[in-house]
């Protein structure tokens, strides 16, 4: 298994992160994807690679929620010169649009998010989309680059039949599914019903949306198990070949090869 989006290396795990990983691995997690918040989280991220190579990985981003004005954009052109020949990042997020909290910076959200797509396309990078309440404003941004090489993953999708529908239509992306699918009131269930399994990728987005029964608590990556498990139950198939085939998809959207990662 591949968890493709966690945030291992934020303040929650600063007290046990080996015993962490110990656990991921433990349970058959081979690699560990993460995407970064900002320009003040890459050096930690940075640091739990470095720490763990050849088993944690990062993305270079800007997340939405960092938007806190229209000086952002400074800071996102200023990230950018991190992305030179030979850089280590493997796609560009945590990216995208938030308008759960809060509506005001929507423009500066999408200019910036405009940006980090240019950077996809230049570097031929993955993009890592984090979307909340704030679909029709996406689509409005993504729908020049429909037929453009872009390729990427959903995260963290908990939307309708309808827009997981749309998101179809975007056919270089994978979806990513966490902890959310495990809650009792998920609607995640029903809209998965229009998505093939060979367009799902695992993660957890840790320490955020524990599955059942540890939401509430701090997710983790050995966790993602559950997910898997969860998957299996909804798709009528084996753990192991829902473990297989999200493997392969998440090692074909981020252009990896399977002898360099020595995925089995």
């Amino acid at each position: 298994m591949i968890d493709t989006h966690s945030h291992i290396f934020s303040e929650e795990f600063k007290e046990d992160l080996p015993e962490v990983i110990a656990r991921a691995k433990e349970i058959g997690v081979e690699k560990i994807f993460m995407p970064n918040i900002d320009d003040t989280s890459v050096e930690d991220m940075l640091s739990v690679c470095q720490a763990y190579p050849d088993y944690c990985f990062p993305m270079i981003g800007f997340h939405p929620t960092s938007v806190e004005g229209p000086d952002a954009i400074y800071k996102v052109k200023e990230m950018k010169k991190r992305l030179v020949e030979g850089h280590p990042y493997i796609a560009i997020g945590e990216v995208g649009l938030d308008l759960y909290w809060d509506k005001t910076w929507l423009k500066e959200q999408q200019q910036i998010l405009d940006e980090q797509i240019q950077w996809a396309l230049e570097w031929k990078l993955p993009l890592v989309i984090h979307c909340r309440e704030a679909f029709p404003e996406l689509f409005q941004v993504l729908e020049p680059y429909k037929h453009t090489e872009l390729t990427g993953v959903f995260h963290s999708f908990t939307g309708t039949v309808d827009e997981v529908r749309e998101l179809m239509d975007y056919s270089r992306f994978m979806v990513g599914i966490n902890g959310v699918v495990t809650f009792k009131k998920s609607t995640l269930p029903e809209a998965l019903k229009e998505v093939p399994l060979s367009k799902l990728v695992l993660e957890t987005d840790s320490p955020y949306l524990a599955p059942v029964p540890f939401r509430g608590k701090r997710n983790e990556t050995s966790y993602v198990k559950r997910v898997a498990v969860k998957l299996a139950e909804l798709y009528g198939m084996e753990i192991g070949e829902v473990e297989r085939q999200t493997t392969e998809n998440a090692l074909k959207v981020f252009k990896i090869r399977k002898e360099v990662f020595k995925v089995s």
